[in-house]
């Protein structure tokens, strides 16, 4: 992982990088759709793609589009021995190994398989919840519910205490932030890859224990696939798997929780309070929220052909940024697109991505979001914002809050 973070990004458009401009970029898609839909930023030296039908093109095209940075003309190896072990993952792995990667832990994030941890899910969040509500009729949903809770579910289901959550936040957030004004790029980069040292030495310590100790988890698992064991994961691939599944694995539940409660009191609590109970409506309005306010705004590709789209060519070695915040709200394909409807069907997203690198975890934050908004609505009513200066999460492609006050009414 560069600088660029987690899904090799580059900088934040210039357009972005103020705090008003991040927490609302969709005006500035929706000029772009029109103005200049496939467009060539020199200062990232990025190709922007705006449109539905370019995002999902480029997204589902394999052999056009790489996912691994290390196909542009410009990428330069980390200079710190051992920080870019984090490329040896599946999100940065093209067809035939990305399937090999995956199939490593994609049973754990079957439906089927978290139906059974269903309940366990809905009791965390509870206990989450009757600490945080109360009758001071206020709490933060991304301190109190939307953050500790997918990073526990995630702790566990790779067998890691959740005492060390503290830590986790601190890597997952320098690892998916951009740089600040105030920090230089080679600050910037080193304050990354540190991180993903200090993250290294702490899985590789868990997986040898794991070897001595295996018990019923992820971790296990993983320790199991290593190849001087026999599996299909060599030690750099087993390392970046921890990395991933801990970053990624809380990161987008995260900000979804929060997208949600932030689009739902903004548009109308009554509406909210109504899905109080109705399995189907919650998961119709958590579609919506992803289409709405995704969790994640870019995915990052690299040309290995020469490309037109758009009217432009893109040529081999290009970097290209999809924007799927900018496909989601696409006037050409959803109806007032503009507007968060929680009963829109078919609500055809590309929240989670498209095609091969179609999100590993999308079972598991759904059923995050569903747990963890049905269990806030058992509590409370009449949610509503309270009065605070909204921080965007600093990060050129993760879109979210640092922080989400309401305010509500305890229920009886």
């Amino acid at each position: 992982m560069s600088s660029a973070g987690p899904q090799g990004l580059q900088a934040v458009p210039e357009a972005l990088q103020d705090r008003e401009s991040w927490l609302d970029p969709f005006d500035w898609y929706r000029r772009m759709r029109e103005e200049a839909p496939v467009r060539y930023d020199p200062g990232r030296r990025t190709w922007d793609v705006f449109r539905y039908e370019d995002v999902k093109r480029a997204l589902d095209d394999d052999e056009t589009f790489s996912v691994d940075p290390r196909e542009a003309d410009d990428f330069e190896e980390p200079e710190q021995p051992g920080a870019g072990f984090i490329l040896d993952t599946m999100l940065f792995e093209d067809p035939p190994r990305h399937g090999e990667l995956r199939g490593v832990v994609d049973d754990w994030f079957q439906p089927r398989t978290l139906a059974d941890r269903e309940p366990h899910f809905r009791e965390l969040a509870g206990e989450l919840l009757d600490d945080a509500v109360d009758d001071s009729g206020e709490m933060d949903v991304v301190a109190d519910l939307a953050y500790p809770f997918p990073v526990t579910v995630i702790a566990q289901l790779l067998g890691i205490p959740p005492s060390d959550r503290g830590r986790f936040k601190t890597w997952s957030d320098t690892l998916v932030a951009a740089a600040s004004d105030d920090e230089g790029a080679d600050e910037f980069t080193e304050r990354q890859q540190q991180s993903q040292m200090e993250m290294a030495q702490y899985f590789l310590e868990a997986v040898e224990d794991r070897r001595e100790n295996p018990r019923d988890d992820l971790l296990t698992v993983i320790a199991t696939e290593e190849s001087d064991t026999g599996g299909r994961l060599s030690h750099e691939e087993a390392l970046g798997t921890c990395i991933l599944l801990l970053v990624a694995g809380n990161i987008t539940t995260t900000n979804l929780l929060a997208n949600a409660v932030r689009s739902f009191a903004e548009a109308d609590a009554v509406r909210f309070e109504e899905l109080r109970g109705d399995e189907r409506a919650l998961s119709n309005a958590i579609e919506e929220v992803l289409r709405y306010r995704s969790p994640v705004q870019a995915m990052s590709r690299v040309a290995v052909e020469d490309v037109r789209m758009g009217g432009e060519t893109i040529e081999a070695g290009d970097r290209v940024v999809v924007w799927l915040g900018s496909a989601n709200r696409d006037e050409r394909r959803f109806d007032d697109a503009d507007t968060f409807d929680p009963d829109r069907s078919p609500n055809q997203h590309l929240g989670f991505g498209h095609g091969t690198h179609y999100c590993l975890g999308a079972p598991l934050a759904r059923l995050e979001a569903e747990v963890g908004l049905s269990e806030l609505l058992d509590r409370v009513e009449n949610v509503r914002l309270a009065d605070a200066t909204l921080q965007p999460t600093r990060s050129s492609f993760v879109y979210g809050v640092e922080s989400l006050p309401i305010r509500y009414d305890e229920r009886e």
